[in-house]
Parts: C-alpha cells; sequence; structure tokens
C-alpha cells in the first residue's frame, strides 16, 4: 500500500523536494500557452491522451530496461482511476477548456486545487490545514484573481464550468494517490499515464476526435514540449511531491503558475506588466512563503508529539 503516513508528509525541504518544487512551478506555468499552441490543429483530449500516452511509453520501457516490475492487475486499475482523474478530467478538461476561455482564466481556475484538495484531504484523514497554510491559501487566490482583474481575461460559462470541474477531478485523483495500492516510485507514474493516456485517447477517437490535417510546427513543438517537460518531468516531479511533502505545498504550484505564466510572457512575449499584476505576483509569493512556514511548524508539532510518544515509552521500560 502506499497510503501517505503523516511522517512521509512531513518530510523537510530537501534539495530533491526543492528541486521537483521548482520544476513543477516553472514547467507547469508555461504549459497552458502550449496547451493553446496545439489546439488549432489537434482536438483537445487526443492531444492530452497521446501526450502522457507516450510519455508512459518512454518511462515504462526506461524502467523495465533497469529491472522495475509492471503493476499488478489492482495496481493497474487503480492506476487507471487516478491516471483518468488526473489527466483525463483535469488535463483533459483544461485543453477543452481552452477553447472557449484563455490559457491566463485556465490557470486562474487550476489555483483553487489547494482549496479542493485540502478539503478533501481534511476529510481523508481528519489531517486539516493550519492557520498559516490557510492564510497562504487565501493569500494566494487573491493574488490570482487580481491577476484575473488586471489581464481582463475573458471567456464564456462552459468554459468557466468545465475548468472547474478540472480541478475538482485533479484534486480528487491527488488525494486518492495517496490511499490507493499503487506501484512504488517511478513504476506508479509509469502505470498512471499509460493507463490515463490510453483512456483519455479511447474517450478521444468515440467521442469523434480526429486528426484531420498535419499539425504545424508550432503545434508539434509545443506538444513535444508537453511529453517531454509537462509529463515526464512535471508531473513524475508532482506525484513524488505528493509523497513526500503535505499536500498543501505539494498543491502550491497552482497558486504560482498564474504568476509565472505572466512573468513568461513579459520576459519572452514583451507583454505588458502592471503595477496589479506586481502586487498580484508579490501576493502569490507571499502565499507560498505562509504555505512553507505552515509547514515548518507543523512538522515541529509533528516531531515534538513523537518525542513525547518515545518518552512514555520509554519511561513504560524503564
Amino acid at each position: 500500500m502506499t497510503t501517505q503516513t503523516q511522517e512521509t508528509s512531513s518530510s523537510a525541504l530537501t534539495p530533491t523536494v526543492v528541486l521537483c518544487l521548482v520544476s513543477v512551478y516553472v514547467v507547469w506555468g508555461s504549459t497552458y500557452l502550449a496547451i493553446d499552441y496545439t489546439l488549432d490543429t489537434v482536438p483537445p483530449l487526443l492531444m492530452t491522451g497521446t501526450r502522457f500516452l507516450v510519455a508512459g511509453i518512454i518511462l515504462a520501457v526506461f524502467l523495465l530496461a533497469r529491472g522495475h516490475r509492471l503493476p499488478t492487475r489492482r495496481q493497474w486499475l487503480n492506476c487507471a482511476l487516478v491516471g483518468g482523474l488526473m489527466q483525463g478530467g483535469c488535463v483533459g478538461g483544461i485543453a477543452i477548456a481552452e477553447r472557449s476561455i484563455s490559457s491566463g482564466l485556465a490557470s486562474v481556475g487550476i489555483a483553487t486545487v489547494p482549496v479542493w484538495t485540502a478539503l478533501m484531504a481534511g476529510l481523508a484523514t481528519r489531517r486539516w490545514p493550519n492557520r498559516l497554510e490557510v492564510y497562504g491559501i487565501g493569500l494566494g487566490l487573491v493574488g490570482v484573481v487580481l491577476l484575473a482583474l488586471d489581464g481582463g481575461l475573458g471567456g464564456g460559462t462552459k468554459g468557466s464550468v468545465v475548468i472547474i470541474a478540472a480541478a475538482i477531478s485533479w484534486s480528487l485523483g491527488s488525494v486518492l494517490s495517496q490511499h490507493l495500492d499503487l506501484p512504488q516510485g517511478p513504476t506508479a507514474y509509469a502505470g498512471e499515464m499509460l493507463a490515463g493516456g490510453s483512456l483519455v485517447t479511447a474517450v478521444g477517437l468515440l467521442a469523434g476526435e480526429r486528426v484531420d490535417r498535419v499539425p504545424d510546427a508550432s503545434a508539434l513543438w509545443a506538444w513535444g514540449y508537453l511529453v517531454l517537460f509537462g509529463s515526464l518531468v512535471a508531473y513524475s516531479a508532482y506525484m513524488y511531491l505528493l509523497k513526500a511533502v503535505r499536500t498543501s505545498l505539494a498543491t502550491s504550484y497552482t497558486l504560482v503558475t498564474p504568476a509565472v505564466a505572466v512573468l513568461l510572457g513579459a520576459w519572452i512575449l514583451s507583454e505588458r506588466v502592471s503595477a496589479l499584476t506586481v502586487l498580484a505576483v508579490a501576493a502569490v509569493l507571499i502565499a507560498v512563503r505562509f504555505i512553507f512556514a505552515g509547514r515548518k511548524i507543523d512538522d515541529a508539532r509533528h516531531n515534538d508529539h513523537v518525542d513525547d510518544v518515545q518518552d512514555t515509552v520509554d519511561a513504560h521500560e524503564d
């Protein structure tokens, strides 16, 4: 079983954790734009499904060559459930929503993930975010709303509903991945991408999606970026974080990605950066700092509790 224990969810900010956080923050901050580039010539579900399917095949071949074992039948079913929710329900939902709303508004909708995840994780484990983490989540949501107001991010009602449903689907998949019987380490990531990618591709074909013409160069480059960085690198990093740190910290990327998207736009595309944009980015950065501080406080309390339990055991043994 891969049920997340209190100990594993409270691990320190090791170099690996920091590297995974940076990878998720930066890479997933740019994938909304990459998805937008692909949608001109590739339907949303086929784009999403093939992206994860190819990434899963690459990772699985690499792992099998290194002697890793394939998941059991039950683990394949669990991989399909988690992959279907996270890759189909969420990433596929983002691609569908971006047909009617801007990529910026999509990133703002996904920024609600920490709220849904905190609620679901609290119901499942009775371990609710502490006060500083709640402040961080709240302030981060204020920041992304300011970005939305500043950018005048347009969109339709249907797309907005889809993007919120996508956020809920990702949150549910994230929580379930901590409690279901899944393979250990990267084998789980490969299984989820293979099973989830296959499901999303099949649904896209059954829904009548087809690639009617050869994608243009920008779409192919964007799809390749999504396979290599958005799926192989960032998805694997995120799934590792779910096992290594508290969910509030693992999902903090959703508060950062809208700001990253704005900063990348200003740097690469010379887009306008207003005073409100600067204020919004500052709010997001402070929010993440609150979440980090809340994690440290929770870790300290947990360690004190472990020490008290050990002292009690030692006293009884004496």
